[in-house]
């Protein structure tokens, strides 16, 4: 499963981590396993990741297809989190 690379990859693997933009905000991952999967990154990132949604560069992604989903260097992830309530 990838992992942050800035929590946990020393400074000097930084240079391999996938660089993205995650919710509007740069990130750096650790592409463990190489390359990452969607269904990965997203269980890497999300607290809850049968709760999201996930967006990759623009596209919603249905979740039985993220395993197929390669995320490279520069993609653009909006992850949502579905949130019950009312009143």
């Amino acid at each position: 499963m990838p992992r942050i690379a800035a929590d946990v990859v020393p400074l000097e693997d930084l240079t391999m981590a996938l660089k993205l933009q995650v919710n509007g905000e740069q990130r750096l991952l650790d592409p463990t396993p190489d390359p990452a999967t969607l269904d990965n990154v997203v269980n890497c990132l999300a607290e809850r990741p049968l709760l999201v949604v996930a967006e990759h560069n623009g596209v919603i992604a249905p979740r039985n297809t993220w395993s197929a989903i390669t995320v490279n260097d520069g993609d653009i992830l909006e992850i949502v989190t579905i949130v019950g309530g009312g009143s």
